[in-house]
């Protein structure tokens, strides 16, 4: 029998049924800085203030919720580095059914923690995460528990297209609608649910997926006609660095989403830094790639706009690590190199010449054995906080107005 890969507009609406006293309505918040840049109003849809920090609850307790009264007695297995984990176990734990879930050796510790705190037992194993998977189907295989995908499942699909339901109540003039996309489920079940209800009221709504460029498994497969696996290169949005598309949601993806774009990794930590910045909201990589494209131009939208950000779960050391990482993108930390002769003085001129420009000289790095200097010669590293491209260049030209020779240093 051929695998079901279609869904209703009666069985979204069913799962927002089954949701509506576990997950939050999320708010769905008009953002001024955004639409001043763009020149359309956007609203951002906050599933990173979801319960477990992200949209993945809604799909975990609908898939939970259909399991039958045996099946809920041998409980749940699911395999998570993050997101998923958290959403299986507190659905599991509303529902009252056992939760296993397997994770990597050396997941973030604040996500391990957060599943554990939701009730699951917690198996870490596998250096990498097809190992974890591995690992977890053959527990499954020999406990007789139920396994939990985390994107290619019908009900999981449905689950989390409630999140598009919510943004055409909220927002029933919406024009158009940013997804991220990483296996596919919420791009699956938001382009679905909005696309079905839209028809019903006679209106059109464009939905836009966006994947971050070093983990892009749709567009590739979008182009072959089938879920095609790709070599991941390394990515700060984790949370949607899938090698394979599911064949559930690369079937509604094929027929429902627009258009699916891709985001840099210096364009996602840019927009990272903004919408905490100005948002004041705490956002994932993968959770802010819509944000991403339409800040770097990806997408050319015309209309009111509803960006979904996805997830808040990030560990706060790589919150440190991407907002020097965001910062440098926008120009607004710079790194210079200046080699000066090893005499009094140096140190002081080139800190007057730094202030001149307005600038603020964040760390200081004064060495006199890096490779190619002379003996008579010391370098100087600066980490210098600038406002911007045309600041960063008045800081340039001040160092060699004041004599010195000064380089961007790329590490």
């Amino acid at each position: 029998m051929a695998l079901k890969t279609t869904l209703s507009l009666a069985e979204f609406e069913q799962a927002q049924k089954t949701l509506v006293n576990v997950a939050i309505r999320t708010p769905l918040l008009k953002c001024d800085w955004l639409s001043e840049m763009t020149d359309i109003p956007v609203f951002l849809k906050c599933e990173n203030l979801q319960r477990t920090g992200s949209f993945k609850l809604r799909g975990a307790y609908n898939r939970l919720s259909s399991l039958s009264p045996e099946e809920r007695k041998k409980g749940v297995v699911a395999a998570s580095a993050g997101n998923h984990a958290q959403g299986v176990a507190y659905a599991a734990r509303e529902l009252g059914i056992k939760a296993t879930i397997f994770m990597p050796i050396g997941a973030s510790l604040p996500k391990y923690q957060a599943t554990l705190d939701f009730g699951a037992k917690v198996v870490l194993s596998g250096t990498i995460f097809d190992e974890t998977l591995v690992a977890a189907k053959t527990f499954t295989e020999k406990s007789g528990a139920v396994f939990i995908p985390p994107f290619d499942d019908l009900d999981i699909v449905s689950g989390q297209g409630v999140v598009g339901l919510e943004i055409l109540e909220d927002l029933p003039d919406v024009d158009n609608i940013l997804v991220c996309l990483g296996g596919g489920g919420l791009a699956a079940g938001v382009s679905t649910a909005v696309k079905l209800r839209a028809k019903s009221l006679g209106k059109k709504v464009n939905v836009v997926a966006v994947q971050a460029a070093a983990a892009a498994a749709y567009p590739p497969s979008l182009k072959a006609g089938k879920p095609v696996e790709i070599k991941m290169q390394s990515t700060i949005a984790d949370g949607i660095a899938v090698a394979k598309p599911g064949k559930i949601p690369f079937d509604l993806i094929s027929k429902y989403v627009d258009k699916v774009v891709t985001v840099t990794e210096d364009e996602i930590a840019r927009a990272m830094v903004l919408v905490m910045e100005k948002s004041k909201l705490v956002v994932e990589a993968g959770g802010v790639v819509g944000v991403a494209a339409m800040l770097s131009g990806k997408v050319k939208l015309k209309g009111t706009t509803a960006v979904i950000l996805s997830g808040g779960n990030i560990d706060p050391l790589l919150v440190q690590r991407v907002i020097r990482h965001g910062l440098a993108a926008s120009d607004r930390y710079t790194n210079i190199a200046v080699m000066l002769p090893d005499r009094p003085g140096q140190l002081v001129l080139t800190a007057e010449a730094v202030a001149a420009a307005g600038a603020n000289v964040v760390e200081v790095l004064h060495t006199r054995h890096g490779n190619g200097l002379q003996i008579s010669e010391v370098e100087l590293d600066l980490s210098i906080e600038t406002r911007g491209k045309e600041h960063r260049d008045e800081v340039f030209q001040s160092l060699k107005k004041a004599g010195l020779s000064p380089r961007m240093n790329q590490d």
